[in-house]
């Protein structure tokens, strides 16, 4: 500042700088460290959630294992402490089965395997998976199919679908102590767009307003410490957020603390005209096992167990069951043996994996029917295995039904 000799400020001279720009990136690092903070908090808790969760299971199946050894046991304590082992081990091949699914929607992996899908039979199925647990519980638990049939059948990806109606009626189940719980759907035009709006009501026991919004953030039931952090891993609502938002639709909740919570979600209607008898098949398969004992089976397997229990599972169906654990030997069995009707193919093996020894036997064998057996349940691996060579694909842990009812599509005629 320039004075006169009478001590008045004549002019002035500064520097002024817009700092704005500064203080916002400031402002935006103080939130992603706030965020990167909760994120961490939300993971560790899921951790110890997880640590919980796999270890509660694990002591049923362990502890429920070792009393089944004791010489003096009831036929009636040992059908329950067997029933126990199965429920726990359900348990936990859901919690993994959930840690699988929210890895693949993180890293990108997820694909959409859009096809006919009848609305009405996926209702029908979670009913009556769900059915006996309701019952249980003392729950009533209902359906409702608005559509004909034919109108039903529509064009989506059905595992996730499933899959989607799957976690909201456990999660109703989880939080409803008594009263009922309903399933279902009916049809919505908005701005000219057809969707499905599928619906679970419970009668349980609510969600607060200020958590309504965060039920479908990944991690976030590790975090509740009240009466609301039942059991479970905390990620079915967001895998199912995420499907959902896959098919083109919307999820939402509306709900009432201590009277119940409807959860609503929306796919788009593509009807799909196709006919199909694929189910009338399958039943018809079901009827005629008797053209599937005629089986020679190689067993490709290089874990112990794993082996030992397809053998046990194919015994009813198999005349001749052959077993080996290297990918090198089972191309040379194959060679040998022109007969073998049924591979089923380990995809991880130390020598050769499955999908090379699929193709070598494809080179000389086009006619086996290999199916696919592996622990490895990422996204693209059933791909994979087709493409190399194999007629269809089962995730392990494998269960006798799954198995027999696959076997019965090859070799079941009529």
């Amino acid at each position: 500042t320039i004075f006169n000799e009478e001590g008045k400020p004549l002019s002035s001279f500064g520097i002024v700088i817009d700092i704005t720009e500064q203080k916002q990136i400031e402002q935006e690092l103080i939130i992603a460290k706030e965020k990167a903070e909760e994120s961490d908090r939300l993971k560790s808790a899921f951790l110890a959630n997880m640590s919980h969760e796999i270890r509660t299971p694990m002591n049923g199946i362990l502890g429920f294992a070792e009393l089944l050894k004791e010489s003096d046991l009831s036929g009636d304590k040992q059908q329950k402490y067997i029933g126990i082992i199965e429920k726990s081990g359900a348990r936990m091949l859901n919690i993994i089965n959930q840690i699988v699914g929210i890895s693949k929607i993180e890293a990108g992996l997820t694909e959409l395997d859009m096809k006919e899908t009848n609305v009405n039979e996926q209702i029908e199925y979670v009913y009556t998976f769900f059915k006996p647990e309701a019952e249980t519980k003392g729950i009533k638990l209902s359906f409702e199919n608005p559509l004909p049939a034919k109108e039903a059948i529509i064009k989506t990806d059905r595992e996730k679908l499933y899959a989607i109606l799957a976690n909201l009626v456990n999660n109703a189940l989880k939080y409803t102590e008594k009263g009922s719980i309903e399933l279902g759907y009916e049809t919505l035009d908005t701005r000219g767009r057809a969707y499905l709006r599928f619906y679970i009501k419970d009668t349980g026991i609510g969600i607060p307003e200020d958590r309504q919004g965060a039920i479908f953030d990944r991690f976030i039931q590790a975090d509740i410490a009240d009466r609301m952090a039942y059991q479970g891993a905390g990620l079915g609502l967001a895998i199912s957020k995420s499907y959902v938002e896959m098919l083109g639709g919307d999820i939402w909740v509306e709900s009432e603390e201590g009277k119940g919570s409807t959860f609503y979600f929306t796919i788009p209607y593509k009807m799909d005209h196709q006919e199909t008898d694929a189910q009338n098949v399958d039943e018809s398969a079901i009827e005629k096992e008797d053209q599937a004992k005629s089986l020679k089976v190689l067993i490709v397997e290089d874990d112990e167990l794993s082996a030992m229990l397809l053998s046990e599972y194919l015994q009813a169906i198999g005349k001749e069951i052959l077993q080996i654990s290297s990918g090198t030997e089972a191309v040379k069995i194959c060679k040998n043996h022109p007969d073998i009707d049924l591979i089923l193919m380990d995809i991880k093996m130390p020598d050769m994996d499955g999908e090379e020894v699929t193709r070598e036997i494809r080179k000389f064998n086009k006619d086996v029917v290999i199916i696919a057996q592996t622990a490895c349940g990422l996204s693209g691996d059933r791909k994979k295995a087709i493409e190399a060579g194999c007629d269809d694909y089962l995730a392990k842990p494998l269960i006798k039904t799954q198995l027999q009812t696959l076997i019965k599509k090859y070799f079941v005629k009529g």
